[in-house]
């Protein structure tokens, strides 16, 4: 079993109106910020996003995906396996060959990540702003603090 992994199956309860996202790392079971911390980072949100076009073969993700390793990329497919995401299928060739693909949960997930992009191409240019004012006060306070 992974490291963090509660060795039970766990049930959050529901998150209505009323939860408070502080208990996803104190409850006890509640695997919400292991999914969570799995299925936001970069490797697999482009795996998720480019098996939504079609099933894959390693060698095909590995190429598409700059800058992803062949051990992380082999360790995010396993976790997307296991979480339900992914499928793995083996033809029996030579040499063998495998496909990836997403399961039907993979592809509602997909779903929400196209809504995420969409709000941030929505809001890229106010997150722009933001930045550069935030740099600029930092660079002001930065020589404050110098020549005090």
């Amino acid at each position: 079993m992974e490291d963090g992994t509660s060795k039970s199956l766990g049930h959050c309860c529901d998150t209505g109106d009323d939860f408070d996202v502080l208990q996803w790392d104190t409850r006890e079971d509640c695997e919400v910020r292991q999914i969570l911390d799995r299925i936001a980072d970069k490797w697999s949100l482009l795996v998720i996003a480019l098996l939504d076009q079609r099933s894959l073969r390693f060698t095909e993700l590995r190429r598409r995906i700059d800058g992803v390793s062949q051990r992380m990329l082999t360790r995010t497919l396993r976790h997307l396996e296991r979480d339900g995401l992914v499928t793995r299928t083996v033809h029996a060739t030579v040499p063998p060959r495998v496909d990836y693909a997403l399961t039907p949960l993979g592809a509602t997930l997909h779903e929400t990540i196209k809504a995420l992009v969409t709000w941030t191409e929505a809001h890229q240019t106010e997150i722009a702003a933001a930045r550069a004012a935030y740099d600029a006060r930092a660079a002001l306070e930065s020589e404050a603090h110098a020549d005090a």
